[in-house]
């Protein structure tokens, strides 16, 4: 029913709106609160990297000194070794790791037999729930150099031993290699929900121009999941200078720590065991201005190019 669109008009549709929503606007106060307590008044304490902070004094009462902690990180040969390892092993990551759960996807939503896909997106989704201390336990005994199952299956074949964990080459293949097997079939899950939001009507197109299965897959699945890709490839490359802790932590020793320390590792190292809070924290926040601004620039390129980004 038509009306009149007066002040009062309007004041009584929003009126009505609110009485018939003001449930969800109730449930939106938890994790508004949540987000405020433990995300955004915890980012005051960013002022850390810009004080000499001392533990006992608090963080407002310590002197400020400026921008000396980023001075000192820049001047920094550790600080430079860990942001090349950061960028190399997230760079190989995304490599090798962003293709993989697409590939996956496509290839169970191929599978005929229904009960064989299940037992292998059940199969493939387990190591996700593994933490990286039973992933680096089970990888040291199987890649033991002596008595491992994989040097011992090499040595049948007429190779090794070789010792995958302490040389730099086989302990960078390594951690990408565990990297992909553990995260490959969780990622799965949202690229399988996307294929399945494909209308089957253009399918059935396909297949009666011709179409085999593997331009079905090329003109049909690829371009109908290509919005997710590329979100998710966004948010993949805001995390391009970010690094996990327990995962470089826990397959990292010391004969490989030239290619193995990272940001994370980093700050544990100085920050928590050496106590050096100030500067951990200007590297920390050095860090999150540089994914900040790939996130940013990622996001801009994709809308360069006709897709929606993440905003």
């Amino acid at each position: 029913m038509a009306y009149k669109e007066t002040g009062t008009g309007r004041l009584g549709t929003k009126s009505h709106y609110f009485q018939r929503t003001w449930m969800l606007y109730v449930m939106l106060l938890l994790p508004m609160a949540f987000f405020m307590v433990f995300k955004y008044v915890p980012m005051l304490n960013i002022a850390i990297a810009f004080k000499d902070y001392n533990i006992f004094r608090g963080v407002w009462d310590s002197p400020w000194v400026g921008w000396k902690w980023f001075d000192q990180a820049f001047h920094s040969r550790d600080f430079y070794n860990v942001l090349r390892n950061t960028l190399m092993l997230n760079f190989l990551d995304l490599i090798f790791g962003f293709p993989a759960p697409i590939i996956l996807a496509i290839l169970l939503n191929e599978l005929r037999s229904k009960p064989f896909k299940k037992m292998t997106q059940t199969l493939i989704y387990l190591p996700h729930f593994l933490s990286w201390i039973i992933i680096s336990g089970i990888a040291s005994q199987l890649l033991a150099p002596s008595g491992g199952v994989v040097n011992i299956m090499l040595g049948k074949l007429g190779i090794g031993p070789v010792n995958f964990l302490m040389n730099k080459g086989g302990w960078i293949a390594t951690y990408i290699g565990l990297g992909v097997w553990k995260e490959m079939g969780w990622g799965t899950i949202i690229y399988l929900a996307a294929i399945t939001g494909i209308n089957p009507e253009i399918y059935e197109a396909a297949e009666v121009d011709g179409a085999g299965r593997l331009r079905k897959i090329w003109n049909v699945t690829l371009p109908g999941i290509r919005p997710t890709i590329v979100v998710l490839l966004i948010m993949n490359l805001g995390r391009i200078l970010g690094s996990e802790f327990d995962r470089p932590y826990t397959l990292a020793n010391p004969t490989v720590m030239q290619v193995a320390d990272v940001i994370s590792t980093l700050v544990y190292r100085v920050g928590i065991r050496s106590s050096q809070f100030s500067y951990t924290a200007a590297i920390g926040l050095f860090q999150s201005v540089i994914c900040v601004i790939f996130l940013i620039a990622a996001n801009a390129i994709a809308k360069k190019t006709g897709e929606r980004g993440i905003w």
